[in-house]
């Protein structure tokens, strides 16, 4: 439950269990975003793998099937809606609707 909401919810550990592309494509379409609004530019996997941001989205998206912290998280799924949790107050408003 989500802090005493009574809101269910499942805890995907990113690392463990990262998303697919198709998931990830999907995502993006939800949050009506391109790959590159998700991108953390300031994550270790970005400095390491020599990325500059102008790599074609497909790359990207395959990329952060690989290097999973390279997705902005949190990312909540909510009847067929989606909301990045930084700032949480899109979360509120993921759960106000």
């Amino acid at each position: 439950m989500l802090e005493g909401r009574g809101i269910p919810y499942r805890y995907r550990e990113y690392r463990k269990e990262p998303l697919s592309a198709v998931e990830i494509s999907g995502v993006l379409e939800l949050l009506d975003v391109g790959v590159r609004d998700v991108l953390r530019r300031n994550d270790k996997a970005y400095r390491e793998l020599g990325l500059s941001g102008d790599e074609d989205e497909q790359t990207l998206i395959e990329l952060m099937t690989e290097h999973p912290t390279l997705l902005q998280r949190p990312i909540a799924l909510l009847d067929g809606r989606a909301a990045l949790g930084r700032p949480v107050e899109n979360l509120l408003a993921l759960l106000g609707d």
